[in-house]
């Protein structure tokens, strides 16, 4: 308990190359408060302001262990928690001493409400004129579905990502994650990286418009360029690659198999530990677009082949001889395998309720910062607030008085 204590009454202590930089977070649910991880897991102290009584919609959606929130907890460590309503003139008065001491403000509601409570770029540009503003909608701050809501659901299927996932012969299908929340997460984390260096170097600070409707156009580059350049518009075609052969999974005796031979020569490496030269030697399969162009009779003659064995003896077989396979985990044996846990990829927290509990570790290891091996847990609604207002307004209103 008295880790618990020391881990949840402090900021996060993450070094990264963002230390030092603070980060005013108005986001919710999953698109806006995935970048600001990001941004705490390269070292930024990231402060939540919530709804109060209710704060991020993310903390009634499950699934819950014994009334603790998972998907909340997933996205929201290493963060502070202060509850502010910013019709009232007293929280206002908070929020914006918050904002005087912070670098960056993100914020992910409809185009126009923060103009409505004062808050617009212009004017808190005018009044902070360091602050980087960061603001993350469905459609962006322009065009004429800019007023609509954005939810990742609807813009995998207004994007066309939904038309290119699922079976050849499936209904459209969304992806197993809610990638236009992700990706816009992780273009919102670059974006607000280079406004740092940007005003490092030139002390200009930046508004950023943040499209999830662009963010997936942006993530759709090939098969956008495929019918820019060719007319051909992509569908769904379950595990195969568009534009490269063999690239996908294959059954084997007792499950499947990933099998990626990304040029001519990893073909024939291929063709010979499977035993079957004659398949390299083949006028039809000789390059990789002969391959793409007669895919349906190649993949019959490999997938004869893989059936013979399970999917551990052909990754046996084929990893030493330098191919690229492997099977299809399940989350469970994933985050289990011996790489994750070399990389560091499963950290330990504290919870107040279930005790230690596991979560994702940092993709980014930087050789100047150290590793961590836990993270503070998510805070509870408004839990930083006395620390908070201690710490920026009564400074701030200090600062303000005469001498």
């Amino acid at each position: 308990m008295d880790l618990l204590k020391k881990q949840n009454s402090t900021m996060s202590t993450i070094q990264g190359p963002l230390s030092g930089i603070t980060v005013v977070d108005l986001t919710r649910v999953m698109s806006g408060p995935y970048a600001t991880m990001l941004l705490s897991e390269l070292g930024a102290r990231v402060i939540k302001v919530e709804e109060p009584g209710k704060g991020d919609d993310s903390r009634a959606y499950g699934p819950f262990i014994k009334g603790r929130p998972c998907y909340f907890n997933s996205i929201n460590r290493n963060k502070e928690s202060i509850a502010l309503d910013l019709r009232q003139d007293e929280d206002r008065a908070i929020f914006e001493s918050l904002l005087a001491g912070a670098d960056v403000l993100t914020e992910n509601f409809r185009p126009g409400v923060m103009k409505k409570l004062g808050y617009a770029w212009e004017s808190l540009h005018a009044r902070f004129p360091k602050l980087i503003y960061a603001s993350i909608s469905g459609y962006g701050h322009t065009g004429p579905d800019s007023h609509k809501p954005g939810y990742d659901m609807v813009m995998q299927g207004v994007t066309g990502m939904m038309s290119i996932t699922g079976e050849a012969e499936g209904e459209p299908c969304r992806t197993g994650i809610s990638i236009a929340d992700v990706g816009t997460g992780m273009f919102a984390a670059t974006a607000i990286n280079a406004a740092l260096l940007h005003r490092e170097r030139t002390g200009a600070s930046s508004h950023i418009d943040l499209a999830m409707f662009d963010c997936m156009l942006s993530m759709l580059e090939t098969p956008i360029t495929r019918y820019q350049m060719t007319g051909e518009i992509a569908t769904r075609m379950g595990s195969l690659h568009p534009s490269i052969m063999p690239f996908e999974a294959f059954p084997t005796k007792d499950g499947h198999i990933t099998l990626a031979c990304g040029n001519d020569k990893l073909f024939r490496q291929f063709c010979t530990a499977i035993c079957r030269q004659d398949l390299a030697e083949n006028p039809d399969y000789l390059t990789n677009v002969k391959r793409v162009e007669n895919r349906t009779p190649l993949r019959e003659e490999i997938g004869k082949e893989l059936l013979k064995a399970t999917t551990e003896e052909w990754i046996s077989h084929l990893e030493p001889l330098g191919l690229a396979a492997g099977p299809i985990n399940n989350v469970m044996q994933a985050i289990t395998s011996p790489q994750a846990t070399a990389r560091n990829m499963v950290l330990e927290t504290i919870d107040p309720v279930l005790g230690a509990i596991k979560v994702v570790g940092s993709p980014f290891k930087f050789s100047t910062f150290p590793e961590h091996n836990t993270r503070k847990l998510a805070p509870e609604l408004d839990e930083d607030r006395l620390r908070l207002i201690e710490e920026f307004h009564h400074s701030h209103q200090k600062t303000k008085e005469p001498l």
